[in-house]
């Protein structure tokens, strides 16, 4: 019973991580979007925010995932931008009804997802 219950409140808390970074996520794009409205910013501008806000949220994932952690917190951080990318790819899926919009950045968007969620739990 003791693996089974060590598996379940590490899930709970890949899961709670995991909501936290959406909402973050939720925020910071909102936030986006009441600047693009606001300052009219050009396409290649709120891509790069895109992209920073991927890098930036994952990375807190990954800090947060890599204090808990008491070993292996690189490896924490891992699963936390490996998860939160994953996430990404399937609502973007369904939302797009296909893989041609997103399949032109997937794997930039993986390693910038996977290595800075990493860097987060290395530097916790």
């Amino acid at each position: 019973m003791e693996k089974k219950e060590i598996y379940t409140e590490k899930v709970i808390f890949i899961t709670k991580c995991m909501l936290a970074a959406y909402i973050l996520t939720a925020g910071l794009l909102l936030l986006l979007a009441f600047m693009l409205y606001r300052f009219g910013l050009s396409e290649k501008v709120v891509s790069v925010c895109i992209i920073a806000i991927y890098i930036a949220v994952t990375f807190a994932a990954g800090l947060i995932a890599g204090k808990r952690a008491a070993k292996r917190r690189f490896l924490w951080g891992l699963a936390m931008g490996i998860t939160y990318y994953v996430i990404l790819v399937i609502v973007s899926m369904i939302v797009n009804r296909g893989v041609d919009d997103v399949a032109g950045n997937m794997v930039t968007v993986f390693f910038l997802c996977a290595g800075s969620g990493m860097m987060g739990g290395m530097l916790s």
